[in-house]
């Protein structure tokens, strides 16, 4: 595995909550120490993730790039988000990258009473509405869902947008016109065959000239118990399971376990799974710790650590 083919991401994702900003800057430094070029914090029912980063402001420089994984769009307003993502620019000095996804229906409809009939159709107007108050320009934007007449003044640089795509239509619009796509539970087969494909084809259309970044969530285990591993590892794949277009994309990675995609053994076992992302056409990894122990996590950090020193 080649960090100037690929860069090592970590993140917390699928759930995990931060429920204070101090430990957010903890695993910030935890990241910085260790060598990784880049930070993520996932949205869930802790800390807004925007609002934590921008509280790292000019600390931590070691880190690259910094960003969601993903803001959820569904319950928000391309104007409010804007506000936050150009206000976290500004504090991080131009680090910050934007990750978003609709969200799921059952978050939709469920926790917020939402309807989920046209989530593509959101999306896209949405973003549309966004795209220009994060270059810092005026949005004149009147969808069939979203609305947009405003500038913000606030002194940041542009904010790419990162897209959390699994449908073909969602792969094709990520790839025509944003920086790229952060998927979830997505191996290494199903980047090959299917999110890079889709996602390449939306470029060409658009005839852009630079590839799409490709953005895999990794999740990792280096135990020497493999059985423990294995019962979180099918806890978690349950819960994507669980969301149809995570369970309809899974199929194209052929397992019969689909929990079979966390990378769980020795270090070398774990860096050879690493290196088929790469292979696939992963252009960022961003590597989670799911250890069902204290043992193995502190094993996982530590060979982490070793290897990107």
């Amino acid at each position: 595995m080649s960090n100037d083919r690929f860069g090592l991401r970590w993140g917390l994702a699928g759930g995990t909550t931060l429920a204070s900003i101090q430990e957010a800057r903890d695993m910030a430094q935890y990241a910085e120490a260790s060598g990784f070029d880049s930070y993520w914090i996932s949205h869930a029912m802790g800390v807004d993730p925007i609002v934590a980063l921008a509280c790292l402001g000019k600390d931590f420089p070691g880190l690259k790039e910094v960003g969601t994984s993903v803001t959820p769009l569904y319950g928000r307003h391309p104007v409010g988000l804007s506000q936050l993502a150009r206000t976290a620019q500004n504090a991080l000095g131009g680090r910050f990258t934007l990750g978003v996804g609709a969200a799921a229906r059952r978050s939709a409809e469920g926790m917020l009473g939402l309807s989920w009939d046209k989530p593509f159709t959101y999306t896209r107007e949405f973003i549309t509405a966004m795209e220009p108050l994060l270059a810092g320009e005026q949005s004149d934007f009147d969808g069939e869902l979203v609305t947009a007449h405003t500038k913000l003044g606030i002194d940041a640089g542009p904010t790419p947008i990162l897209l959390a795509a699994l449908g073909p239509r969602m792969l094709k619009f990520a790839g025509s016109r944003l920086a790229g796509t952060t998927l979830g539970q997505c191996g290494p087969r199903t980047i090959a065959t299917y999110i890079r494909p889709n996602l390449e084809a939306g470029a060409e259309s658009a005839g852009r000239t630079t590839k799409p970044r490709i953005m895999a969530l990794v999740r990792i285990c280096v135990t020497d118990d493999f059985a423990g591993a294995k019962v979180l590892a099918r806890e978690i794949s349950a819960q994507y399971q669980s969301i149809p277009s995570y369970a309809a994309a899974a199929k194209h990675e052929g397992l019969d376990d689909p929990s079979d995609i966390h990378l769980i053994g020795s270090w070398q076992q774990v860096l050879d799974g690493l290196a088929a992302y790469g292979a696939a056409g992963a252009t960022d990894l961003r590597i989670q710790v799911a250890a069902h122990d204290e043992r193995s996590r502190t094993a996982s950090y530590e060979a982490l650590a070793a290897y990107l020193r």
